[in-house]
């Protein structure tokens, strides 16, 4: 981590990594991403606290991994506006250009390839989870075969494989939690990287804002008809438990759908329960 001298009171709180990527982008592989502010299709806020920010380009990132047995070759490491992650360009060996996202130890040009049986366990290589050895550390791990990665795929975002049977392989999460995961499932070898995006300390309110993020107000600094801890004198919620915007009960309140919840294939939850 970069620290910065103190010499103004924003500069005295300030971090941010050393590795700074600056590679202009693979153009065809980028679309320019819409600035919502938090609005949906009507223009009704849904997710509060956004807005501004600077203009991104989004990277089409290959999640599926299905060029099989094809080597690539690492051609870069970038930055993505879209993710906490880095991301490498792949050049394979017909020609064809992609994004994946890259794990701790991939260098520039280091090959990796995806396979749909045993392949050697080098970082960025992708085969199934029945062809990975207990203990080994993957990511973007699909959950249904075929759909493409969905699981640790943040920046350190890694699953430790603890057994496996004809059927299911028993994965711990990022979360913590143990659950059931396909065997037939693609995952990816290796601990993703920028391993210290989360110590990373803004410093100042301007370069939150240049990330899209607006201030955050507190519900009891709010009048009663915006928020349900509003009104009242003083630092007073009137007497609510704490509660959403919209009036869903914040702690305690089960939210899950039952009908799409997962929950046979979990063994333990990341939160013991009382």
């Amino acid at each position: 981590m970069k620290y910065y001298k103190p010499t103004t009171s924003s500069r005295r709180g300030r971090t941010e990594p050393t590795d700074r990527i600056r590679v202009k982008p693979h153009l065809p592989l980028t679309i320019p991403a819409k600035a919502s502010a938090g609005r949906n299709n009507t223009g009704r806020v849904t997710v509060r606290f956004r807005g501004g920010g600077q203009k991104r380009r989004i990277r089409v990132i290959d999640f599926k991994r299905d060029k099989w047995d094809m080597p690539g070759i690492v051609q870069s490491v970038e930055y993505d506006p879209g993710r906490s992650c880095r991301i490498s360009l792949v050049k394979y060996s017909d020609g064809e250009m992609r994004y994946i996202l890259h794990p701790e130890g991939l260098k520039k040009g280091r090959t990796v390839i995806s396979s749909k049986s045993q392949a050697a366990l080098h970082p960025g290589n992708s085969m199934p989870l029945n062809c990975i050895p207990g203990g080994t550390f993957v990511h973007n791990i699909e959950i249904i075969p075929g759909k493409g990665g969905k699981i640790a795929r943040s920046a350190a975002g890694f699953a430790v494989i603890m057994s496996k049977d004809d059927i299911y392989a028993v994965l711990k999460m990022p979360s913590g939690e143990i659950r059931k995961v396909f065997a037939a499932s693609q995952a990816t070898i290796g601990r993703l990287d920028n391993i210290e995006h989360g110590s990373r300390k803004f410093g100042c309110a301007g370069a939150k804002r240049h990330t899209g993020r607006r201030p955050h107000v507190r519900g009891t600094a709010m009048n009663a008809v915006d928020h349900p801890h509003g009104g009242g004198r003083g630092r007073s919620h009137g007497g609510n438990v704490p509660r959403s915007p919209q009036g869903i009960p914040a702690k305690g309140f089960k939210t899950r759908n039952p009908k799409k919840a997962s929950g046979a294939l979990i063994i333990a939850r990341r939160k013991k329960r009382k």
